[in-house]
């Protein structure tokens, strides 16, 4: 029973999603078809690694990921399958494989060449789908594409150190449920740069000198609930994903608002770590 994960910015009110299920169910036999998200925001190939990239790993190894964002084949976004720690990958070459694969060698990477014999205007649909029944039939990567070495990155979203080593640049990557920031400043560059130096990270107006290891360390709770400091507390935080999150407690976007709104932040808004 394979397993196929669908990642899209569809959206639910289209039929789009229907049709790529529908297509899965008719060319894979016995999928257990599994939905990541269908509201990644569109054309948003930086907010779709961070999610992929997170979700992936809990998945049996063999699961065939299909990514289907920004995924319209052109000159400069080819289409791709990787096979890469023991998962299959499908989607447009937008900077989104070279995310998810970071550093890290991929074990295999194909440019698929099946277009010419499958005219498509929904890619996913048709080209990603043949390529998933194709993978789970234990079919070969080679089948389907050419060997593909160089891939697209976003180099502008990676975070810059300045040249004294006292400070990190970075930028929101992500903005969750709950309105909270999710930056691509990793625990990893944090700790590296900063070695254990006091800091202040600079978000528009607001900053933060301390940074906890999970929300309600923030609280204080031996003080008497009606005394504490909760309410719209700012938080600052590195997240199950080990990153760097902008948060205030307990925050509903539908009422009081989340870190997004209240501190004005928006996708590739400016984070400034500065080191003493």
């Amino acid at each position: 029973m394979p397993i196929v994960t669908l990642m899209t910015d569809f959206g639910n009110k289209d039929y789009a999603v229907a049709a790529v299920k529908g297509a899965i169910l008719s060319t894979v036999e016995q999928p257990q078809i599994v939905d990541i998200s269908h509201k990644i925001a569109p054309y948003n190939p930086t907010e779709a690694a961070y999610v992929l990239k997170n979700a992936y790993k809990t998945f049996p190894k063999g699961s065939i990921h299909i990514i289907g964002v920004e995924s319209e084949k052109t000159p400069e976004n080819q289409h791709l399958a990787m096979y890469f720690d023991g998962h299959y990958f499908i989607g447009a070459d937008n900077g989104i494989f070279a995310m998810i694969k970071g550093d890290l060698k991929s074990d295999k990477m194909v440019s698929i060449n099946i277009h010419d014999k499958m005219p498509t205007s929904f890619p996913v649909l048709e080209a990603f789908v043949w390529v998933a029944a194709h993978i789970s039939r234990k079919g070969t990567l080679e089948v389907v594409g050419k060997p593909v070495e160089h891939i697209k990155e976003i180099k502008e979203l990676r975070p810059v150190i300045n040249p004294q080593g006292d400070q990190i640049l970075g930028a929101v990557i992500y903005v969750d449920n709950y309105g909270n920031v999710i930056t691509n400043i990793t625990r990893k560059i944090f700790n590296e740069v900063g070695k254990s130096r006091a800091f202040t990270i600079f978000a528009r107006n607001v900053k933060f000198r301390k940074v906890f290891e999970t929300y309600s360390d923030a609280i204080d709770f031996s003080i008497p609930k009606e005394k504490r400091d909760e309410d719209g507390k700012k938080i600052a935080l590195f997240n199950d994903a080990n990153h760097l999150e902008l948060a205030i407690y307990k925050s509903n976007t539908q009422t009081v608002g989340g870190a997004q709104s209240l501190f004005g932040l928006e996708y590739r808004e400016s984070i400034t770590v500065k080191f003493e």
